[in-house]
């Protein structure tokens, strides 16, 4: 603001001093510099010329001197440390109860300008004490973090290198929010597809930033840039210096915008929902478990999962017309950038021939029978561990079963025995039945027919549907007596 000042008085100087023409030139060079607006700025140079010292407020008497200072200081101290806002709102009734107590005896002018203070005033009065009291200085106010970090919408994101990855987390709360659960720290790459995954067993800065380290190590090509969502577990400081301190761009996401990641979004729920589910996991046993399955899943689905890729989108009124690339895995479209490194290729060539997929498979499904039994769901069935020989003799026969993953088991169906609605023929069913005797060929609509005449306050023709569905049972009853000899169905 000095500077400012500084600036607008020597040009303000040259302003009034000079010609019309000359004013339109200093008016533009004044703009050019500040930024401001023509008319804004025409109006600052317009003013009465007045230097900085004639300025009303900038130089008066000091009006609290050390008595008062010195005063509020033992107030303070009787008060335990408040903070300028709860000290002043008690100040008056702390200051009558020392006088009454005969702890202190104030001179009236000097009692006025301590009741007179503002709570900023005492702040800053009793900066130097609480600051050699405590230790700690109160420094400026920072800049809002997330004002710092560039925003990266979707559109920013063709035909980006490899190492420009997305991050988000996972919760596995079985939703519900309560409490402490494991989350899992998913990262993929938009140029490949490569995904990584990592569980947390709490959701705490320093562990997130180790999270994010462990990532970093196992993706085969560098990590260039980094876009988060505005969770407040990405935006703080131990993130953005974590990413200064490894030359990693870090770009968030619009908030509420979720196709900005909207490659993340899609790996969350094509892997860590569909391996793990929604359930609810807890405790380090879980997280370990999780960890395990993780590490099978890497290679299972980056190895040996094609998947597809968005190659163009038109749009002609409502209809959306997209074109995808051939389904490769994200081992392919590594190894067939040119921007990958040779190494990094050889190595995840080495990596590939030591997998074997029917391993993952089978590790994949004991890790999640074992997720099973730990879930806070007791819906989930919890199946009996085999080993690789017996896995590979069911699998020509698993589909049988329906859903072979342990962790996404449907609930078992509740049998009902008992009727949701009062019987509409209770107390005539004997006589229908009698009627069925007599007439075995009767129609429902005769038997209803009937019982219109002997109850017109009962029946109106509405029940017609369910007595054809009870005279429908009777005669397949009938029938099977005389086919079998026997009632059962």
């Amino acid at each position: 603001m000095q500077a400012r000042a500084e600036l607008i008085d020597s040009i303000r100087s040259r302003y009034y001093g000079a010609r019309k023409r000359d004013k339109s030139r200093i008016l533009d060079e004044f703009v050019a510099i500040t930024g401001h607006q023509r008319k804004y700025a025409l109006r600052i140079l317009a003013e009465s010329q007045r230097s900085t010292s004639e300025r009303p407020g900038v130089v008066g008497r000091k009006i609290y001197d050390g008595a008062v200072q010195e005063v509020l200081v033992t107030l303070w101290e009787s008060s335990d440390r408040l903070c300028g806002k709860r000290l002043k709102a008690i100040l008056p009734e702390l200051l009558k109860s020392m006088e009454s107590h005969g702890h202190m005896d104030l001179d009236e002018s000097v009692k006025a300008l301590v009741l007179s203070a503002s709570a900023a005033t005492i702040d800053r009065l009793l900066r130097p004490m609480r600051e050699q009291a405590t230790g700690k200085k109160r420094g400026r106010p920072k800049k809002k973090v997330r004002a710092a970090i560039a925003v990266k919408t979707f559109s920013e994101w063709d035909d980006v290198a490899p190492g420009s990855i997305e991050v988000d987390f996972v919760a596995h709360c079985g939703g519900n929010l309560s409490g402490s659960f494991i989350h899992s720290l998913v990262a993929t790459d938009v140029c490949s597809g490569w995904t990584e995954c990592v569980p947390i067993l709490v959701r705490e800065q320093s562990l997130v930033v180790e999270s994010l380290e462990l990532l970093r190590n196992r993706f085969p090509f560098p990590v260039l840039g980094m876009n988060t969502d505005n969770d407040s577990s990405f935006i703080n400081d131990s993130v953005i210096n974590y990413c200064n301190s490894k030359s990693i761009t870090f770009t968030r996401s619009r908030p509420y915008r979720k196709n900005d990641q909207a490659w993340i979004e899609q790996k969350n729920g094509s892997i860590v929902r569909k391996y793990l589910g929604y359930q609810r996991f807890s405790g380090p046993v879980a997280c370990q478990t999780i960890a395990h399955l993780f590490d099978c899943v890497r290679w299972y689905v980056n190895m040996f999962q094609p998947s597809f890729k968005l190659l163009s989108k038109t749009r002609d009124g409502a209809k959306v017309t997209k074109k995808f690339h051939s389904p490769q895995t994200p081992y392919d479209r590594v190894v067939s950038d040119q921007r990958v490194s040779t190494d990094s290729k050889e190595q995840l060539s080495r990596n590939r021939d030591e997998q074997d997929p029917l391993e993952l498979l089978h590790e994949i499904r004991k890790s999640q029978t074992a997720l099973a039994s730990l879930s806070t769901d007791s819906s989930l069935s919890q199946e009996q561990q085999v080993d690789l020989d017996e896995f590979l003799s069911q699998l020509p026969e698993l589909w049988k079963k329906g859903e072979a993953r342990p962790t996404h088991q449907p609930k078992p169906a509740r049998t009902r025995d008992y009727r949701t609605r009062r019987d509409p023929f209770e107390g005539d069913w004997t006589k229908i039945l009698e009627w069925l005797e007599q007439a075995p060929d009767a129609t429902a609509s005769s038997l209803l027919e009937k019982l219109i005449e002997r109850s017109p306050d009962k029946y109106d023709g509405s029940q017609l549907r369910t007595l054809q569905r009870r005279v429908g049972q009777w005669r397949y009853i009938m029938a099977k007596r005389l086919v079998t000899g026997t009632t059962s169905t």
